[in-house]
Order: structure tokens, then sequence, then C-alpha cells
């Protein structure tokens, strides 16, 4: 018998068979991202999920089976905007309460979903009819008593920017302790939900008495804590438009990604296209600081999501102007999209997402599923603009690609 040989064999069948596993495992790895996450959150992980993501606004307000259909078909892993108040903050009991379940129904669905809530930078006389919980009273130092919030006590002493989006509607000053406390209420109400992220709007139009973002750091401070133990995760992401291109503190970044709108530009003599530009506008395309995450890593140029916004129209929708350097033929950027052919909408989308990956790797287009009341991208009539499958064959591609280079 030819032990030499025999040995020669086994080595060579562990060696296949260590090479097969490997193989296998590695191709799994591949195949499916890392959505992992707890306590913090990787550059990795983060970078995954805004490959990702979806505008899918109001989602936990109107409950739809339609969208949970959508989200699960295109395979959504950060839903951007799903539960928000533009004002009308006295229904925010009635929101948590409808929204809850559903927020629960997603996560057994797929229980990597990150669902985005926003506190927007607006508060109205209508969170005079909120009671203040004796846990905000105690956040915040205070002694308890029974009162409601007070819209009064959340506005810039000065006057400015009060009743800025209406009357008895405006910009609230974050250095006053009253929206701090505004702020932490609706965060915490928002995580208990299940909510993984919020999205604070315009943060620079509430900093004005907040130059060094001492009172922002705060706030923040306070949620971060609170999501430490109560959030799915133990972590809660943060972002924001940041026309400056983000928020350092003494080397800390303010947010866990930046955000803005896409800012299309309008070609002259080609109605009604438009196309993205570096440069063009206040447009955040290589422009994202770096600096050290609440994470605990440290990057030149934080990751980014660009999205198709919703503003208002101009006094000239379908027009050209040169002069339009944030409406797009006149309209918002989402009124804009959602007037063209159905079969340019499918382009478009493909060739945004593919062009910010493309221009800035720290970039990523965040496709819509639902903006609002203004847009769906279901394929299922009779409001369904036919834009789920474009979205699917999209992130399907990003990740063919991606696979292919790491190999």
């Amino acid at each position: 018998m030819n032990f030499g040989a025999l040995r020669s064999a086994g080595w060579f069948v562990c060696a296949f068979a260590c090479y097969v596993v490997t193989f296998a495992l590695v191709g799994r790895a591949r195949e499916k991202p890392d959505y992992r996450f707890d306590g913090s959150i990787s550059r990795s992980v983060l970078e995954n999920y805004l490959a990702r993501s979806a505008t899918i606004g109001s989602l936990l307000h109107l409950t739809l089976d339609d969208d949970l259909r959508m989200m699960e078909n295109t395979g959504v892993k950060f839903a951007g905007r799903a539960i928000w108040m533009w004002g009308n903050e006295s229904r925010i009991d009635a929101l948590v309460e409808k929204g809850d379940p559903f927020a629960k129904r997603i996560h057994r669905m797929d229980p990597d979903i990150i669902l985005q809530g926003a506190i927007f930078e607006i508060v109205t006389t209508d969170v005079d009819k909120i009671p203040v919980p004796a846990s905000i009273f105690d956040e915040f130092g205070l002694k308890t008593e029974t009162r409601n919030f007070r819209y009064q006590d959340m506005l810039y002493p000065s006057q400015r920017r009060v009743d800025h989006w209406a009357k008895g509607a405006s910009v609230p000053d974050m250095s006053r302790l009253e929206t701090r406390m505004w702020f932490v209420y609706v965060g915490k109400r928002w995580i208990d939900m299940g909510i993984e992220a919020i999205h604070f709007g315009q943060v620079e139009l509430m900093n004005d008495r907040d130059p060094d973002y001492a009172h922002w750091c705060d706030m923040m401070a306070r949620l971060r804590s609170y999501a430490k133990k109560y959030a799915r995760r133990h972590f809660i992401l943060t972002d924001a438009h940041v026309p400056t291109g983000g928020i350092v503190h003494e080397g800390n970044l303010m947010f866990d990604l930046h955000s803005f709108p896409c800012r299309p530009k309008s070609v002259e003599g080609r109605p009604h296209q438009a196309i993205l530009k570096k440069g063009f506008s206040d447009s955040i395309y290589g422009r994202s600081k770096g600096g050290r995450t609440a994470s605990g890593w440290n990057c030149e140029s934080l990751p980014y999501i660009v999205e198709l916004d919703n503003f208002g129209a101009s006094d000239h929708p379908g027009e050209y102007r040169a002069t339009d350097h944030i409406h797009v033929w006149g309209w918002d950027e989402i009124g804009w999209f959602g007037k063209q052919p159905k079969a340019y909408r499918n382009e478009w989308l493909t060739y945004a997402y593919n062009w910010v990956r493309e221009t800035d790797p720290n970039g990523y287009f965040q496709l819509p599923l639902r903006r609002f009341e203004h847009y769906s991208a279901s394929m299922l009539p009779p409001k369904g603009q036919c834009q789920e499958e474009t979205i699917k064959a999209i992130w399907a591609s990003a990740e063919r690609k991606e696979t292919a280079q790491a190999e």
C-alpha cells in the first residue's frame, strides 16, 4: 500500500473541501451586504444602507399595504421620511398610535430596515396643546410642573424668522431651552416606536444664536444617550440638509451622514430635461465635510445622500430660466420629475444614481419610492408612476458592480 500517495490524496481532498467551504462563505457574504450594527455603526455598514436608501415619505402616516409590497419587492434598507410633522404638532399621539404597529410589521418583514423620522425647522402655535411630560423636565434638571409646551418660548427673541412659514408658524431657535425640550420630546417619541434615524431639516436656520453649536450638541447628546438605552439597536442615525457641507465642532461631526437636495440643472433647449453637475448651485457633490463621527471613526468626507426634494414651484412652472439655481424648469425637484414621461423618469433615475457614485465616492442617490403625496414609484394604478422595477434593477446592478470590484 502506498501510504505516501494516500497522504497526498488526503491532503488534496481536505484542501479542496476547505476551498469549497471558503468559496461558499465568501460568496454568501458578497451576495448579502452586511447590515449589522449595535451601539454604533461602521462606515461600511452605513454605506450599505445608503446604497439602498429611498424616500418613502409619510410611510407610517398612510400605512398602505402597497408600500409594504413595494419595499419588500425592491429591497429598500433605509426608508427616509417615514414619519414627520410640518406643523399640526398636536396630532403626534395619533401619528404614533397609527404608525407604531405598522413599524413593527415592517420590522417583522425585514429586521434590518432603518425607518427614518424627521424633526423639521418649524414650530407652530399648535405645540401649545401638548403637555410637557415629567420625563422631559427630569431630562433637563427642571422642577416638574403641569403645563404645555410654549410656542413663544421657542422663537428667536429678535423676532427673526417669526411667522417665517405662515402666521403662527416659525423657525425655532435651538439656543432656547424650550426648543431643545421640544426636539428631545419628539425624538424620544420616534425612537420609542422603532425609528432608528432622524432627519433635522434645514439645521442652519435654527442656529443663529448658537454659532458654536453648543446647544445643538447638548440636544443631540441627550437623544443619543436615550437611543443608547432604548433604540432597537442602541443607536440613532442623524442627518440634516447642510448647505455648507456639514457641521464640525472641535473636530467632531454633528451628524452621522449628510443629506441635501440633488439640485438638477435645467438643460437649455431640451425641454424639460435636466442633468446633475458638480459645482452647480449649492450642490453638495465633493463638499461633504469630514471629521470624527459619533461611532468613533474618522473620515475626510462624510458619506451623504441626495434626494429629489419638494419645496414648491416657482412663479414660472414649465419655463426655462438661466437664473434658476434651485428650481428645475420652474418646478421643485420632485414636481419636475413626476411630470416627465415614464421612459425618461426611468432613464433619469439610472443616470442619477450612477452619476453620483461615479462623481463622488462618498455620495449616494436616495431613490424616490414615495415623496409624500407628490409621487409614488409603485407599479400599481391608479397613483403608481411605474419606477419600482427600475429602482429594484438599479440596486441589483450596483451590488453586482461592487461584487465585481471586490473580486
